[in-house]
C-alpha cells in the first residue's frame, strides 16, 4: 500500500537538506539536482508517511506592470497608479519543480522564514501546489512550522506545533509591494526622462525614486546642510603644563570657565585676565569631588542592534553583515538574525546557552568566572511578538570561521554574554584649581569594576539619554589623582582659540537609528535601502562608514523638497509602514490601505510634475546641458544629422535636431563602426567593447542605436551589467553587417553566467560573431562574458543562412589554413552547426562560464557537414538532447 506523502517546502536549499537530515535523523535519502528532495519515511499525525523536503529561492514570483505598461515612451506615468500588475516567475522552473513535486501530494507543510516575507511566499508556494495536490479543499492539509532557529530541538518543537499560514501577513508584504512598484516607477520614469534627456553629466542611467530611498537619502542630506551651514564660534582656551604631570599627557588641556564675557569675540576684559595668568608659577587644587557611575550592560540584541554594530564596530556595511548573519543561521551557529524583539522568552534556559561556551577558546575563561559569580538578570526589552533576539546557537571558534562570518559570529557571541554580566562601574572625579584669582576646573573617569566590558570593550552603544553613561575612550582613562590643597607646579601656560566644531557626516550606524525610529524599512529592508543610495551614486562611503551625500543626491533632495516636502520626509512613508503592520494584524484591510496610498501619492505626482521647473532649476545651476556636451560620433537615420557622443554616465548619443536621446550600453567604450549603416532605419553602426580585462575580454560587437532602443523584433530584453549586478533595462538587438549587407541576429538562450536553478539560464543575450576577433576568430554573448572560441587556425568564419536541421541554429562556414587543414584531401572550407557537428564541436572552447556549456555536455554528434566549398554542413546529432539551446536566427 501507498504511504500518504507530506510535501515540505523550505525557502532554501541549505535549510531543507537540514530539516530533513535533523527529522530522518540522517536516513533520508536526495535526488540532487539544482532544488534538491530529500525523500524519508516517518510519522505524521498519527500516522506512517512519506516525506519529501524541498525548497524555493526565495520569492517564487516577482510583481511587475502588465506588457502594455512597459514601454517608457508609449506609457503616460500618471496611469501607473492605476496600471494591471501581474506577478512574473522570480527564479526559472521553480514553478515547474514545485507542480511536479507536489503533485498528487496528501499534506503540505511550509518552512519558509518566520517573517513577513516568508509568509508572504508561503501563499506563493501555495499557489503552484494546491491545483496538483490531493482534496486539499476537503480537510486540513495545509500547516506551517515556525521555528527560531536550525537546530534539533527547534526544528522538533515546530512539527509538534504546526499552525496556520498567516495570510494577513502576506497581504501586508503585497501592499508594500504594490505601492512600492507603482509609486516608485511612476516618480522614477518621470525624472529619468525629464533629467536624463537634458543634462549630460548626472553619473546616474535612471534617476530613481522610492518612497524609501528618498526619506533615507534625505537624512543624509539633513546632515549634510546642516555641516554646510554651521559656523564655529572660537572661544578662548588655556593650555599649561604642569611640572609635576609631564608625564601625563593626556591631563594636560584645561578649559577656562565657559562664562560669557570669554567666549567669542575676545573682550577687553581677555586681555586683562591672560596678562594676569602670565605670571602664575603654580596651581592650587582647591576642592577634589567624586561621583559614582555605571555603564549598563546592553539590552538582548535585534536586527537592528546588529547592523548598527556591524557598521560601527567591524566597518561592515548592513548589507554585508546581513549575508554573514544569513550564513551564520544557515549553519546553525545563530537564531534568527531577522527579529525586532529585545527581550529573552521567559522560559528560555539563560545557564544553558552560556555554559556551552565554557570551553570557547575565545572567551570561555571570561564565562567560566561569569558563571562562578552568578549570572545577572537581563535588562528588560521589548517583546515585538516575533522572533526571540539573536543569539549564538552553539559555542564555535570564531578562528575557525571565514573572516566576515568569525567578526559577526564574535559580536554576536560577546554581545549575548554581556547582556547577563556585571555592569562597568566608574567613578568620575571633578577637580577645581586656582591660580591667578581665577579657578579652572577638570574631570576625569576612572574604572572600577569592568564588568561586561572587560570582554565587550569596543562595541558600546549609544545611549546618550543615559545620565550614567561614559564612552570608551573616557572608561579607559586611568588619571591621576588629585589631592585637596595639593600645589601643582606650572611651566608654561599657552593662550590657543578654541572652535566649536561642526557635526560629522552621518553614519551607516546613525542613519540605521534614525530610519528604525522614523519607521522608514524594516529590518529586512533597512540594508537594501542604503545599499541602494550607494549603488545609485546618491551618497558616497566616507571614513568609518560615513555617508557623504554626492552632487547628484543633494540636487536630487534639494529639488524634491523644493515641490513637495512630504516626499522627502519620512512621516508619509511612516504612516504606510504603519498601515501595513496594522494589516498584517488583521486591523486594516489591504486595499483600502493600497487604494488610500495610491489615491495621496497620485495628487502629489501631479502636483510634483506641474513644479517640476522648480526642481530643474536647481538641476541647471549644478549640471551641464546635454545641447553643450559631448562630441560628434555618428549620423541620426531619421535627421542625417551628426549626433554627440556624451561618455559621462550614463552613455548616450544625443541628437540636437531630433531632441532624441539614445542610450548606449554602459560600462564599455564606443566607436563608429566601418562606416557601415543598419539595414532598417538608416542609423550608423557603433562597435561596442567591453575593454580587456580578464573577465570580459573579448565582449565586442556592432549595435544599431535606435534598434538598441526600440528593438524591431518581439521578446528582445537585454540585461545590463552594472556595479556587480543585473538590471532590466528596455530591449535590445545586434546586429552584424556582413560584405552582402545582410544583418544577422544570434539569440543565446543558455549563457552559464545567469543560470537558475533548474539549469535553465536567465540571460536571453545574444551570442554575436565579433569580426574584428580575426585570426582567433570567437563569438561573444552581448550581455553576459561567455565566450565561444575556435581553438583552431581559420582564415575566416561566416554565418550562414542555412539552419541546422536538428536544432535551427545558422550554420557556419569556416576556411581553414591549408597546412593544417583536418578535411580530407587538403579541403580548407568546411560549413557546419557548432552545437551538432562533431568536427565544429569540438574547434570550439567554453570560456569565461563554465569550462563546458551546458547544450554540449553529452553531446557528440556525428558530423555530417560535407567538405568543399558551399558544403551544406548539416550535422546531425545522435538524440534530441533536453531543453533550450543557442541558436542563430536570421532576421
Amino acid at each position: 500500500m501507498t504511504l500518504p506523502v507530506v510535501l515540505m517546502v523550505a525557502e532554501k536549499p541549505s535549510i531543507a537538506g537540514s530539516v530533513a537530515n535533523i527529522l530522518s535523523k540522517g536516513t533520508h535519502t536526495t535526488k540532487t539536482g539544482k532544488l534538491p528532495i530529500h525523500i524519508f519515511d516517518g510519522e505524521f499525525l498519527g500516522k506512517q508517511v512519506t516525506f519529501k523536503v524541498t525548497s524555493v529561492v526565495g520569492h517564487v514570483f516577482n510583481l511587475d506592470f502588465a506588457p502594455e505598461y512597459q514601454n517608457w515612451e508609449k506609457t503616460d506615468c500618471l496611469d501607473l497608479f492605476s496600471a494591471k500588475t501581474i506577478h512574473k516567475e522570480a527564479s526559472g522552473g521553480v514553478i515547474h519543480h514545485l507542480r511536479s513535486v507536489g503533485a498528487n501530494v496528501d499534506y503540505v507543510v511550509l518552512w519558509l522564514d518566520c517573517d513577513n516575507e516568508g509568509e508572504n511566499i508561503c501563499f506563493e508556494v501555495l499557489n503552484c501546489v494546491k491545483p496538483v495536490m490531493k482534496n486539499w479543499r476537503e480537510t486540513k492539509r495545509i500547516y506551517r512550522a515556525y521555528y527560531s532557529a536550525i537546530t534539533a530541538p527547534d526544528i522538533h518543537k515546530a512539527m509538534r506545533t504546526l499552525k496556520d499560514p498567516n495570510e494577513n501577513e502576506a497581504h501586508a508584504v503585497d501592499a508594500r509591494q504594490e505601492l512600492d512598484l507603482k509609486v516608485g516607477v511612476a516618480f522614477s520614469r518621470f525624472q529619468t526622462q525629464f533629467f536624463r534627456n537634458k543634462y549630460s553629466d548626472l553619473d546616474s542611467s535612471v534617476i530613481s525614486y522610492g518612497p524609501c530611498q528618498i526619506p533615507t537619502l534625505g537624512f543624509c542630506v539633513d546632515r549634510f546642510d546642516l555641516i554646510q551651514n554651521f559656523k564655529g564660534e572660537a572661544f578662548p582656551r588655556f593650555h599649561f603644563s604642569p611640572a609635576a604631570l609631564l608625564d601625563a599627557e593626556r591631563h594636560r588641556q584645561e578649559k577656562l570657565p565657559r562664562s560669557p564675557a570669554l567666549l567669542g569675540a575676545r573682550p577687553a576684559s581677555f586681555f586683562v585676565f591672560s596678562r594676569k595668568l602670565a605670571s602664575v608659577s603654580s596651581l592650587t587644587v582647591l576642592s577634589v569631588r567624586e561621583s559614582n557611575g555605571a555603564r549598563v550592560r546592553p539590552v538582548p540584541m535585534n536586527t537592528v542592534t546588529m547592523l548598527k554594530l556591524a557598521s560601527r564596530s567591524l566597518g561592515m556595511g548592513p548589507k554585508e553583515a546581513t549575508v554573514y548573519a544569513e550564513r551564520l543561521y544557515l549553519k546553525g551557529y545563530i537564531s534568527y538574525p531577522r527579529t525586532e524583539t529585545t527581550a529573552y522568552p521567559e522560559h528560555y534556559n539563560l545557564l544553558g546557552a552560556v555554559e556551552q561556551h565554557r570551553t570557547n577558546p575565545r572567551w570561555g575563561g571570561y564565562v567560566n568566572a561569569l558563571i562562578a559569580g552568578g549570572l545577572r538578570v537581563p535588562r528588560k526589552g521589548v517583546d515585538a511578538g516575533d522572533h526571540p533576539p539573536i543569539t549564538p546557537v552553539v559555542s564555535v571558534d570564531p578562528s575557525t570561521l571565514p573572516s566576515g562570518e568569525s567578526a559577526l559570529y564574535d559580536l554576536i557571541a560577546t554581545h549575548f554574554l554581556a547582556t547577563v554580566s556585571d555592569d562597568c562601574k566608574f567613578v568620575t572625579t571633578f577637580v577645581r584649581f586656582g591660580g591667578g584669582d581665577e579657578t579652572f576646573s577638570y574631570s576625569y573617569r576612572r574604572v572600577t569594576q569592568p564588568g561586561f566590558t572587560a570582554l565587550y570593550h569596543s562595541q558600546f552603544e549609544d545611549e546618550s539619554d543615559d545620565e550614567n553613561d561614559a564612552s570608551e575612550a573616557e572608561l579607559a582613562m586611568e588619571a591621576y589623582s588629585f589631592q585637596k590643597g595639593e600645589v601643582v607646579e606650572v611651566d608654561r601656560i599657552a593662550e590657543r582659540d578654541g572652535y566649536t566644531s561642526a557635526p560629522g557626516y552621518l553614519t551607516e550606524s546613525e542613519l540605521i537609528s534614525l530610519m528604525e525610529k522614523n519607521g522608514i524599512g524594516t529590518d529586512a529592508s533597512i540594508p537594501v535601502h542604503i545599499a541602494n543610495i550607494l549603488e545609485r551614486n546618491y551618497v558616497s562611503l566616507g571614513p568609518k562608514r560615513t555617508l557623504i551625500p554626492t552632487k547628484l543626491g543633494i540636487v536630487l533632495i534639494h529639488g524634491i523638497y523644493s515641490i513637495d516636502p512630504e516626499l522627502v520626509l519620512p512621516i508619509v512613508r511612516g504612516n504606510i509602514e504603519k498601515e501595513c503592520a496594522l494589516i498584517a494584524k488583521g486591523k486594516a484591510k489591504m486595499d483600502d490601505v493600497v487604494d488610500h496610498a495610491l489615491l495621496v501619492f497620485k495628487q502629489k505626482f501631479i502636483y510634483f510634475k506641474e513644479h517640476i521647473a522648480d526642481m530643474d532649476a536647481l538641476f541647471e545651476s549644478e549640471f551641464s546641458l546635454l545641447v553643450d556636451s559631448g562630441k560628434p560620433l555618428s549620423r541620426c537615420g531619421i535627421c542625417k544629422r551628426f549626433m554627440k557622443y556624451v561618455k559621462n554616465p550614463p552613455p548616450r548619443l544625443y541628437c540636437a535636431q531630433c531632441n532624441v536621446t539614445y542610450n548606449l550600453p554602459p560600462n564599455g567604450t564606443i566607436k563608429l563602426y566601418k562606416e557601415l549603416k543598419c539595414p532598417l532605419d538608416g542609423f550608423d553602426l557603433l562597435l561596442y567593447s567591453r575593454g580587456n580585462s580578464e573577465r570580459f575580454v573579448g565582449v565586442t560587437y556592432p549595435l544599431c542605436p535606435f534598434c538598441y532602443n526600440n528593438p524591431p523584433f518581439d521578446g528582445m530584453s537585454l540585461m545590463v551589467r552594472t556595479a556587480g549586478r543585473v538590471e532590466r533595462r528596455g530591449a535590445i538587438n545586434v546586429f552584424i553587417r556582413h560584405a552582402n549587407s545582410d544583418c544577422w541576429r544570434t539569440a543565446c538562450s543558455r549563457c552559464p553566467n545567469e543560470e537558475d536553478v533548474d539549469g535553465e539560464a536567465k540571460c536571453n543575450g545574444m551570442m554575436v560573431l565579433d569580426l574584428e576577433s580575426r585570426p582567433n576568430w570567437k563569438l561573444c554573448c552581448n550581455q553576459c562574458n561567455m565566450i565561444f572560441r575556435f581553438t583552431a587556425n581559420l582564415h575566416d568564419v561566416q554565418v550562414m543562412k542555412k539552419r541546422c536541421e536538428e536544432c535551427e541554429s545558422s550554420l557556419l562556414k569556416v576556411s581553414f589554413n591549408k597546412n593544417s587543414t583536418p578535411l580530407p584531401g587538403g579541403e580548407t572550407e568546411y560549413s557546419g552547426c557548432i552545437l551538432c557537428d562533431e568536427l565544429l564541436s569540438g574547434l570550439i572552447e567554453m570560456v569565461s562560464g563554465r569550462n563546458r556549456h551546458i547544450s554540449l555536455v553529452h553531446r557528440r554528434g556525428r558530423g555530417r557537414g560535407r567538405g568543399g566549398r558551399g558544403g551544406k554542413g548539416r550535422g546531425k546529432g545522435k538524440g534530441k538532447g533536453t531543453g533550450k539551446r543557442s541558436v542563430f536566427d536570421d532576421m
